[in-house]
């Protein structure tokens, strides 16, 4: 069975974990610090605090955003829940943004337009995501959002091993918070780097940084320069007491494990060759997607990106073909090939219709109605790609012509709507 998504685990990885399982640190101590390194060197940010998972990393953010009761983000409706998740944990509220249809992504103008609705809402920052691998254009957003005075939060979850262009001819990683003030992302074993469960924080902010270790922390501190009370903090012989900690504000138990954070480092020592497997196998599905065309297409492309593929979400034509994409699935399932849905629109879900009412987000609609993520995974094979497409066009009963020059069978309407006799 081939998963939409699958880790991959090699003899390095195993003794990197294997390594902390016979140390003395299981947790707190230097593997975690170890990771920190190497992703802020990974995306040439000045700091990167590892966490529990993405949806913790989300939250930090928010919390070190300030975020509270009173004040509200905007979201684009085409992400994880997570990300809208992560703006009601602190009490403020979501505005949804619209997407663009064809590429799931945020623009300027879908902030603009969002912003336009958001009546009497004191929005305070943007949270833009990085969809399928493929990078928001983050330079021009920020200066959109820099122009209302909003903070950049970027979800880029999907997309470590990315890059991004500026207005200057830069081509920049994702998650070295030039054009935002934190970026988070994700270590869950279908990303492109797996820690099991994991994520981080990058910033340029080293305050913010060391605001965001206390928060995945409980809030805690053992730094004696910033004790309230330090009358309390001394021993008879002048030293800090070994024992004394204080809490200065609410936190979360966010910690990452050195278990999961050894196996991310090593991991990250792979990034690029990941990430350029990725890219051969969606060439491969691009180059064999294409015939099938214009019910079936490959994903669109963002302008001004240099995309590390998460996942290949194919977009096909449901009504088009007269079937519906439950059956579709069902099929593919069938023949060992496992899809899915990224996502539904976050604004339709049921907490967030009672809470801001029947959604008006066109472009996302429109791109939830066609997409359909087929498998990609570094593990796959070549000829893996070729019987994901074979199976896809005979469910669909489309044709193409193989390298063989053998064809898939097709019926008489799904000819005719190609245009074909």
């Amino acid at each position: 069975m081939l998963p939409y998504g699958r880790h991959q685990i090699d003899e390095d990885d195993i003794t990197a974990v294997v390594e902390v399982l016979r140390s003395d640190f299981l947790t707190g101590g230097p593997a975690v610090e170890r990771f920190e390194s190497a992703l802020a060197e990974a995306t040439g940010a000045d700091h990167a605090v590892a966490c529990a998972n993405g949806t913790a990393a989300l939250h930090l953010a928010t919390m070190g955003l300030g975020l509270g009761p009173g004040q509200a983000a905007v979201v684009p409706a085409m992400t994880f829940l997570a990300t809208a998740n992560a703006v009601r944990f602190t009490g403020a509220e979501v505005v949804f943004a619209d997407v663009d249809p064809q590429t799931g992504l945020m623009g300027p103008e879908h902030l603009e337009e969002a912003l336009s609705r958001a009546h009497g809402l004191d929005v305070r920052a943007v949270i833009p995501v990085h969809l399928n691998g493929q990078c928001v254009d983050l330079a021009t957003l920020a200066e959109a959002a820099a122009h209302h005075g909003l903070d950049v939060v970027a979800d880029s979850c999907h997309a470590l091993g990315a890059r991004y262009a500026t207005g200057h001819g830069q081509w920049l990683p994702v998650g070295c918070a030039r054009h935002a003030q934190m970026e988070c992302f994700s270590f869950h074993p279908v990303k492109t780097v797996a820690m099991g469960e994991g994520g981080a924080v990058t910033t340029n902010d080293g305050a913010l940084a060391a605001r965001l270790r206390r928060l995945r922390n409980h809030g805690v501190t053992r730094d004696p320069a910033r004790f309230h009370h330090p009358q309390e903090v001394f021993g008879a012989d002048g030293e800090p007491l070994p024992w004394y900690y204080e809490m200065h504000e609410l936190g979360y138990n966010y910690r990452a494990s050195d278990i999961h954070c050894a196996l991310g480092a090593s991991q990250l020592a792979r990034l690029g060759d990941f990430v350029e497997r990725r890219r051969e196998l969606v060439e491969r599905y691009d180059a064999r997607i294409r015939p099938l065309a214009p019910l079936v297409e490959p994903p669109a492309r963002a302008e001004r990106c240099i995309p590390a593929w998460h996942l290949y979400p194919v977009r096909i034509d449901f009504d088009g073909l007269g079937l519906d994409r439950a059956t579709v699935m069902h099929r593919l399932r069938a023949q060992g090939v496992g899809t899915q849905v990224h996502y539904i629109p976050v604004n339709r879900q049921p907490y967030y219709r009672d809470r801001y009412g029947e959604p008006d987000t066109p472009g996302a609609d429109a791109y939830y109605a066609r997409t359909l993520s087929l498998p990609l995974f570094p593990g796959m094979s070549d000829d893996d790609v070729e019987h994901v497409v074979e199976g896809l066009a005979g469910t669909l009963q489309l044709e193409r012509k193989t390298a063989g020059g053998r064809r898939v069978g097709e019926s008489d309407s799904a000819a005719s709507r190609l245009g074909r006799p």
